[in-house]
């Protein structure tokens, strides 16, 4: 994938801002409104909340700014991207809501234990704690959607304090009714309900540690690049499925922002083209991507011995990597000594020199790859890769044409020789024809047929210097 792949698209920016935007502007209406109200009736519970809301201020604004730089595309210097930023900004957050916790603890401890501070759970303290609510539970699935739609660890973070503050308000709720309940309907028992307020902040602060404990745990675990659960399994499954994946590597994954990174080694076959071999890494890639939709996939390919190879096999594997052809290989063993004989084919236009250096070339090659070899001996061939100036004469050679066919057969058989072309270069001839074989007969007898058959033109129609027989099964 291209560094262009790793950029947002305008709308998943946009959506992102406006909600990371609109956060902000909640925590500062909910932060002073419940200050006011705190203050107004010295809530400890009111107070608490209306500092955890200052902290989803800040948190707000971290956010905001985290989405912004995040959305950034990789460059020269974050060659993966600044999604990473969004994760840092979520363990900024839950550094601020641990700090929230530890006030708000101390401060109920010293109402419960040690001070006495009267509470005046008024309408207007159970009214702001009711609007905190509705507003809280609005941003909260605000966030969450569009944390869930992109994929972003700062939106959901900032979704987490919105939600926290709904459990929270809750239970401050519970306080000040407690405390009500102690001045207006259960007089005797009014010092111990007077704490309640107290003891209800001790509960916002427990929900807020052990939620923020979880979110820290997890934006620790993608800055420090942990696997998520179970994905490198899945993906290393789903790669073995691809047809032509051998075996199944290293796989290595890990998290920026809301992009996944995925390194992958699979086994192929080492006999395989470069085009398969390739083909095989896109399907690899397309597998992983339906699991980890828009991860940023490497995947190398490594070549691997399929069972037992035999060595004309691994011959024509050495010189298919080396963009070669070779045909005609011959094996000899001699105590143990492999001599080698075979023809390599070259483009018409190389030089003596060129050619002599691509044999040598396969040579070594053959050598480091199969050290038993005692010697190799190539023969260098043209392959006709050069495009002649040839003249179709067939139509004007009727005696020429059917002369050819008597003769190829008189070799494989009554009525077998068909389509054949005459071209004219010069004053040579170059003759072309199809066959038709016996279906049973083995590649090596049909070799030996073709073979008699162009030798037997070469020799009795003058002017031929190439021949080519094209073999092809005969129908029942």
């Amino acid at each position: 994938m291209t560094a262009d792949s790793l950029t947002p698209s305008h709308s998943a920016e946009k959506e992102k801002k406006a909600a990371a935007g609109n956060s902000i502007l909640a925590a500062v209406f909910l932060t002073v409104l419940k200050l006011i109200v705190g203050l107004i009736t010295g809530s400890l519970g009111i107070l608490a909340e209306a500092a955890h809301s200052a902290l989803d201020l800040v948190a707000a604004v971290v956010t905001f700014l985290a989405v912004r730089i995040s959305d950034k595309p990789a460059d020269h210097e974050h060659t993966y991207g600044h999604g990473k930023i969004e994760n840092f900004s979520a363990l900024v957050e839950t550094v601020l809501l641990f700090v929230t916790c530890a006030w708000i603890i101390y401060e109920a401890v010293r109402r419960i234990f040690f001070a006495t501070i009267e509470v005046d759970p008024s309408l207007w303290a159970f009214l702001v704690m009711a609007v905190s609510i509705g507003v809280d539970v609005s941003r909260s699935r605000m966030l969450y959607r569009a944390a869930r739609r992109h994929h972003s660890q700062a939106l959901e973070a900032d979704a987490l304090h919105f939600s926290t503050d709904v459990w929270s308000s809750s239970v401050v709720i519970v306080g000040l009714v407690l405390v009500w309940l102690g001045q207006n309907v259960f007089p005797a028992a009014s010092k111990v309900l007077h704490r309640a307020d107290a003891v209800a902040a001790l509960g916002v602060a427990v929900i807020v540690f052990f939620v923020s404990f979880r979110l820290g745990r997890r934006t620790m675990d993608v800055l420090l690049d942990r696997a998520p659960d179970g994905l490198p399994q899945k993906l290393r499954e789903a790669a073995a499925e691809v047809d032509g994946v051998l075996g199944v590597g290293q796989v290595r994954v890990r998290r920026s922002g809301p992009v996944f990174f995925v390194d992958m080694t699979v086994d192929v076959d080492r006999n395989q083209s470069f085009e398969r071999t390739h083909a095989i890494a896109d399907n690899v890639e397309v597998r992983v991507q339906s699991i980890a939709p828009g991860a940023d996939v490497v995947v190398h390919t490594d070549p691997r011995e399929v069972e037992r190879e035999t060595m004309a096999k691994r011959i024509r594997a050495i010189a298919y990597r080396n963009q070669m052809a070779v045909h005609n290989i011959g094996l000899h063993e001699d105590r143990g000594r492999i001599f080698i004989d075979l023809h390599l084919e070259v483009d018409d236009h190389l030089s003596l020199q060129q050619a002599h250096e691509m044999s040598s070339h396969i040579e070594r090659d053959l050598r480091e790859d199969m050290s038993d070899i005692e010697q190799v001996y190539v023969h260098l061939e043209s392959r006709g890769t050069g495009i002649g100036d040839g003249l179709d004469v067939t139509p004007r050679e009727h005696e020429l044409v059917e002369h050819v066919r008597r003769l190829t057969d008189e070799i494989a058989g009554p009525s077998r020789c068909h389509n054949v072309r005459v071209l004219q270069h010069g004053e040579k001839l170059s003759v072309s024809l199809h066959c038709h074989f016996e279906k049973d007969l083995s590649i090596i007898q049909i070799h030996d047929l073709t073979s008699r058959i162009e030798e037997r033109l070469k020799k009795n129609i003058p002017g031929v210097d190439r021949c080519v027989v094209h073999a092809e099964p005969a129908s029942s």
